[in-house]
């Protein structure tokens, strides 16, 4: 079972979202582990990707769009709106509005939601999901 994780924002802002998900990247990629971002659509994993060129000066952070296709080289941070690779059992944060494919396979899932309405329903759904499927969850408020 994975370890579940909620970030709850005090913002309403879509970009505070995304730059607290470029913080965690930078956390585990620190930390030795590997992310999948799961997005909604493709314009979102852009969006992603520029920002975690640009979210911290000096930072560092190997990253992709999502392919279809593993990099070779380790730790490399995959974002994409399909689902994360079938062999993938490490770190996935989603800031989809849906429940990942395959999440009781995950190591950690990591789900932030700010103040948006849309947001939070979403984000009690997956909840329930994931209470339903017997799985502990923490909640941080931020």
């Amino acid at each position: 079972m994975p370890d579940i994780s909620f970030y709850l924002l005090s913002s309403t802002s879509a970009q505070e979202r995304y730059l607290f998900a470029c913080k965690l990247i930078e956390k585990a990629y620190r930390s030795g582990v590997a992310c999948y971002v799961l997005t909604d659509r493709a314009e979102q994993s852009q969006l992603l990707d520029n920002l975690l060129w640009t979210f911290r000066a000096g930072s560092f952070i190997p990253h992709q769009i999502y392919n279809g296709q593993i990099p070779d080289a380790p730790l490399v941070t995959l974002i994409g709106h399909q689902p994360a690779p079938a062999a993938w059992r490490h770190t996935l944060i989603n800031l989809s509005t849906h429940c990942p494919e395959a999440f009781l396979h995950l190591q950690r899932l990591l789900e932030i939601l700010d103040q948006n309405e849309e947001t939070k329903a979403a984000g009690r759904q997956r909840y329930r999901q994931y209470q339903q499927a017997g799985i502990s969850i923490a909640t941080h408020n931020l």
